[in-house]
């Protein structure tokens, strides 16, 4: 592998692990710590505008929850590119695009999502279509 392309991988699984542990994963042991000081939702959902949706902001909780999801599968997939793996190439690709769908529907918390999903993804892109293993640019055709 081309050290070009170790590094965009290695950058790429950073920003994954970085997004995946503190912003996913984070809120998702929120709500756990939530759930365990018995905080009811309603408490929580009129104190914090979290999101631009009606709907996400009335089921906060389902919402931190599924956070513990996309973190769980943002971590390994960052995992699985450090340890050179296609399938966490596979699985990082797929948790960029779905966050980059998303994150207009997750408003004003979707931003940094983006901004770290869609540089991920890039670079990402970079390491796997830009050059040939002699250092010449992948053409189309």
């Amino acid at each position: 592998m081309h050290t070009t392309q170790r590094r965009q991988y290695r950058w790429a699984a950073g920003l994954l692990l970085v997004q995946g542990v503190l912003m996913e994963g984070l809120v998702f042991i929120g709500v756990l710590v939530l759930l365990a000081l018995k905080i009811p939702q309603a408490s929580i959902v009129e104190n914090a505008d979290v999101f631009a949706l009606p709907y996400l902001q009335d089921n906060l909780y389902l919402m931190m929850a599924m956070s513990g999801i996309f973190a769980t599968l943002r971590v390994l997939g960052a995992v699985g590119l450090l340890r050179n793996r296609l399938w966490g190439l596979g699985l990082s690709i797929v948790s960029c695009s779905v966050t980059l769908a998303l994150m207009v529907f997750l408003l004003p918390a979707g931003l940094l999502d983006g901004i770290l999903s869609g540089t991920a993804l890039v670079l990402l892109l970079f390491a796997r279509l830009g050059q040939t293993p002699d250092g010449q640019p992948k053409l189309i055709y």
